[in-house]
């Protein structure tokens, strides 16, 4: 049992107290026991280890709903040649070039590098979306074996896509079909299976089948969807359907499913989206990076449609995205006083609901029963404070890198930003090993 207190507590329970100036949370078993006063737990559980927030800001862990482990080992890369002018030569020069080259090891080693930098700034839960059509079989089950023995929550699937030919494409629906064999014979709250799908430009109806046929409604979808006009063409062109509409054929959309991105969807595709209940992920940097657009956030928040929140693994900074993601709608709609409620429910309390829709124990909530996934952010705040405005602190006066304690399903993997269960320089030099040989094999050099 652990006692984690002497902090500024936000519980974003709305049915419950929603602030505490000086609280705390019991945990056990991977769950919260208790919220409450810092004097008052103390004193009722006397035998709990006893972990000192300073002062700091108690909250729930942070929520990402679509990254990309496989682009981890990127930081810093250059591809000689690569000069990318659209987004089909961001996708085919550097990214596809990537997955290309990640074979197990490299996956791996992706991984464990995602991983760390996202404890070690505050989040606890990722829906990752992975290619590495170097080395297709096996790698959901690398990510998989590195999570579990990190102590991330995650969410994982395979890209599958046409691009490389069809037994590559076949390997792929087979990884997905296999991973979610073994999610099923092993269940476990901190490992889920999704069916993943890369842009439908890239999916013939064929493929669209075999997934279908694969998953036999076993998960939802996780799908990057009108990210670039290539989508809209594409369909327009060769199958006489906007984007959506085909997903909607294929029976890909429904309440389980993760549609990433969605900047290039009509009225009639978010009717469509909010009809069937599927879910939209929005990644605002990666975006902006890309020069792809800016998704219609405010349109579809009007429609009802549930809107979360990701990073494309632009960067695992969630608080980073969300500062971007009000800016740039903001931007977009030339006013300075619109997207406030949508970008900060979309990360604070939408991305729940989607997490919430695929593991079983309540998470993005600090309440009795709900997961011990728990982070203290280094803030000492010198306005009024509280949980009448969390948001307007968060987006800013705090960032990813102020979290200084991390506990995912009742263990701290990091406390006053040390890691605890990781070597982390033992991990890096590791994971440097292989981001020389990767960076070797796409320049045709050596690191």
């Amino acid at each position: 049992m652990i006692l984690l207190a002497n902090g500024k507590v936000i519980t974003r329970d709305p049915a419950g107290v929603g602030y505490l100036p000086d609280g705390g949370v019991v945990t056990d078993g991977g769950k919260i026991v208790e919220v409450g006063v810092t004097a008052d737990l103390k004193a009722k559980y006397p035998a709990a280890e006893f972990v000192d927030a300073d002062g700091g800001v108690i909250m729930p862990g942070l929520i990402n709903a679509h990254t990309h482990i496989y682009s981890a080992l990127a930081r810093g890369l250059a591809i000689n040649g690569n000069n990318p002018t659209n987004f089909y030569e961001v996708l085919d020069g550097t990214w596809w070039a990537i997955d290309r080259h990640l074979d197990l090891e490299a996956t791996e080693a992706s991984a464990r590098a995602l991983v760390i930098d996202c404890i070690k700034q505050g989040v606890t839960t990722i829906f990752d979306h992975h290619a590495s059509f170097c080395q297709i079989p096996g790698s959901l089950m690398k990510i998989a074996d590195v999570t579990q023995e990190y102590g991330m929550r995650a969410s994982l699937c395979y890209e599958v896509s046409d691009r490389d030919g069809e037994e590559k494409s076949l390997q792929s629906v087979q990884e997905n079909k296999d991973f979610i064999d073994y999610c099923e014979s092993h269940p476990s709250d901190m490992l889920k299976a999704m069916f993943g799908g890369h842009a439908l430009f890239t999916i013939s109806d064929k493929t669209f089948d075999r997934m279908v046929s694969a998953n036999n409604g076993r998960v939802g979808f996780h799908i990057h969807v009108s990210e670039g006009m290539n989508d809209v063409y594409d369909s327009l062109q060769n199958y006489g359907r906007r984007p959506v509409q085909r997903l909607q054929d294929h029976d890909i959309l429904g309440p389980k499913t993760i549609l990433g991105h969605c900047i290039h969807v009509n009225t009639a595709e978010m009717d469509i989206i909010k009809a069937t209940d599927t879910m939209v992920v929005n990644n605002p940097e990666s975006n902006m990076g890309n020069a792809v657009g800016i998704s219609p956030i405010l349109p579809m928040y009007k429609k009802g449609i549930l809107l979360g929140m990701g990073t494309d693994a632009y960067t695992n900074d969630m608080l980073e995205s969300v500062k971007v993601a009000l800016s740039s709608q903001r931007h977009n709609a030339c006013m300075p006083n619109v997207a406030w409620c949508e970008v900060t429910d979309m990360l604070f309390r939408n991305n729940a609901k989607i997490a919430n829709r695929a593991f079983e124990t309540p998470l993005g909530i600090l309440r009795p029963g709900a997961a011990a996934d728990v982070i203290v952010m280094d803030y000492k705040p010198y306005t009024p404070f509280s949980d009448a405005n969390i948001d307007g602190h968060m987006l800013f006066g705090m960032t990813g890198r102020q979290c200084q304690t991390t506990m995912i399903n009742g263990k701290i993997l990091m406390r006053d930003r040390q890691l605890t269960e990781i070597d982390e320089e033992s991990a890096n030099a590791r994971i440097l090993e292989s981001s020389k040989r990767l960076w070797g094999a796409l320049n045709h050099c050596e690191y």
